[in-house]
Formats: structure tokens, sequence, C-alpha cells
């Protein structure tokens, strides 16, 4: 989907429409202490984008401003209207195809198959109806990659956007990849990125230079995966089922703190959400807690512990103990010796059966 958060906002309250939408953390008169999760590209224009601190969004939404420009609109964000409109494009895209694989609330995957007169001319004409049916219903847009496999498909969807769609056929890939920068291969980030822009890597023609064995030594596992990326491999089918490894929450202070009292009842809550999520969910056990504790300077720590017989859904108040137990020692001089104040705390279940 294209900026989905941002554009759900934007679809769904006339007064947004053609302006500068911005979606994360809460800012109150140009302070805040959370990331954008999505700006539309009308905000994008100014210069704000996923990822980038509230508080610098809000500086270039004055800066725009100052200029004549309309500034942008912060909103919180609202998954319960966000999983409203993605559960109905699942249920547009399972029109259309037998298999869906929803990989986050605004991706999918679908194998474009249809009998004798499948083909490529058949997906193109599938995934134009898919685009029509949801900008008809939902009033917003998505951007589709059609190609041999989920890699290449995935990358194909980001190169149009907004509102893109592109084929890539099986003869085309290398000359499709060899091109584009390395960041457009999934897994790739900045610091990854970094690595290779030191050995003078731009381009993933340029990241194919580089061995099976190469690639392994500097990155281990995740340096073979990139091998084959770079060459438009990918087996992995399009499955509607993720196994899922963890249940999580996390949370940011709006002001750094030390102070055991707000951070032990902030932790409390989390515990309570982890919990609720947990039994909820499929799963009837786990017996793996972490928390993690990021500090002011954006330091971060993970503590773990494991238990032999596990939590089940009767255990929550020796569940809330367990957390607890882990977090005082980031109190202290223990797990922070240098009595760092905490700016984020998160917990994490495990291991779950």
């Amino acid at each position: 989907m294209d900026a989905f958060f941002a554009s759900v906002e934007e679809a769904t309250t006339r007064a947004f429409s053609g302006k500068p939408i911005v979606v994360g953390s809460e800012i109150i008169n140009g302070v805040g202490r959370g990331v954008v999760s999505t700006a539309n590209y009308k905000a994008r224009e100014y210069g704000i984008h996923s990822a980038l601190p509230i508080s610098v969004a809000w500086r270039l939404s004055e800066e725009a401003k100052k200029k004549g420009k309309d500034g942008a609109i912060f909103l919180p964000v609202d998954f319960e209207l966000y999983n409203k409109v993605s559960d109905n494009i699942h249920r547009i895209i399972k029109k259309y195809a037998e298999t869906v694989e929803q990989a986050s609330i605004d991706e999918f995957y679908f194998s474009a198959q249809g009998g004798p007169a499948s083909g490529w001319d058949y997906a193109v004409e599938l995934c134009k109806k898919i685009k029509e049916e949801i900008k008809k219903e939902e009033k917003i847009t998505c951007s589709i990659g059609i190609s041999v496999n989920k890699l290449v498909s995935k990358i194909a969807a980001g190169i149009n956007k907004p509102d893109g769609m592109l084929l890539v056929k099986e003869k085309d890939v290398q000359k499709f990849l060899n091109p584009l920068p390395i960041r457009e291969i999934p897994g790739i980030g900045p610091k990854t990125a970094e690595i290779f822009y030191k050995e003078n890597i731009q381009t993933i023609k340029d990241l194919k230079k580089f061995t099976l064995k190469r690639l392994k030594d500097l990155l281990g596992k995740q340096g073979e995966k990139i091998y084959y990326k770079a060459r438009g491999i990918d087996e992995s089918p399009v499955t509607e089922f993720h196994e899922v490894k963890s249940i999580g929450e996390q949370t940011t202070f709006n002001k750094n703190t030390l102070e055991a009292k707000p951070i032990c009842e902030t932790f409390l809550k989390l515990s309570d959400s982890v919990f609720k999520k947990f039994l909820e969910s499929e799963f009837s056990k786990f017996s793996n807690i972490t928390i993690t504790v990021r500090f002011y300077d954006f330091e971060t720590k993970t503590s773990s512990k494991s238990f032999k017989n596990g939590f089940d859904g009767k255990h929550k108040k020796d569940f809330n103990l367990e957390v607890l137990r882990l977090v005082l020692p980031f109190l202290d001089k223990r797990s922070n010796p240098r009595r760092k104040p905490v700016r984020l705390i998160g917990i994490r279940i495990e291991k779950l059966s």
C-alpha cells in the first residue's frame, strides 16, 4: 500500500484531502520523542519520511509554512482503523487469488495463476482489477510488482510508487536488478550498506562481484542470503500462515527518567498488554521473557530469562513478578552503572507453544 496509515487518514476525513499528513508519535508544540510512522507524499515533499524523529518532522513543517505552504497535519497512530482497512484489502485480493500471504498490515503477496490462459497478460489484468477495486472501495492506492518470485516482485512494487505497477519477466530479472542501488535489496539496511560503500559497492551489479565465500566471511548467514538476493533467487513459497515467534510491546517515555515508580508502573502496563495478547492468541504457553531498556543516549540493553515449566494463562501474577525482577537491575548500578536515565522500555515473550 502507498503511505498506508496517512492515506487511510486522508481518505477517512474529507478535510485532510490534499493536505500533508504525518502519522506517528504524539507531538505538542513541536516537542515529541518518538518517530514518524508514515508520511503521505505531500508531506514527503517537505523532507518528512518514516522513522524521522517527530520533532524534526515538525521543524520541517514549520519551515514549509514560512514559505507559504500548508503545514503538516500530525496525527496519532490508529491501529484499529488501519487493521479494519487492511482486512478489507485482504478480502479484495482473496476474490482474485486463492492463496494470499499477508507480510504486514500493508503488504501482501499472492500467486496470479488462472488455468490454461494463465500467463503474464493474465497476471497484469488481474492486478489491474485488484488496484481498481481497492481504489474504489477504500479511496487509497497501492503499487504492485509482478515477477517470477516474491523477492523480485517486492522490489518491483517499490519502483513506481505511488499507484504504480511493474512487470519484470524472467528473462529481464538481471537487467532489472543490476542498476538498482544496493539498498533496494530487502535486508540491506543503513549499517550493512555502509560496509559495502567502503568497498565501493553501490549497485546490485557491483555486489555481484563478491563471491559467496567473500560475502559469508563478511556478513555470515546474512551475506549468503544477500548473495542469492542480488541474483534474484528466491524459492520461498507464497503461504498464508506464518509461525509467530514472539509477542511484544514497547513504549517511549515523554521524558527520560530513572525514577522507579513510573518505570515499574509502565512495565506492568506493558505486561498486562502482552499477557492479554497471549491469551487472545492460539498459544497456551510461553517459556521465555525478554525486556528491553533504551537509555537517553540510545544505548540499548536486553535481559532475558527462560523458565523450564513456562507460563500459561493462569500465571499472570508470576509473569508480572518475573518482569519486575528483570527490570530492577536497570534502576541501580547492577545493569546501569552510570545511572543513565531511561528513554524506552519493552517486553517480549518467546518460545510460544
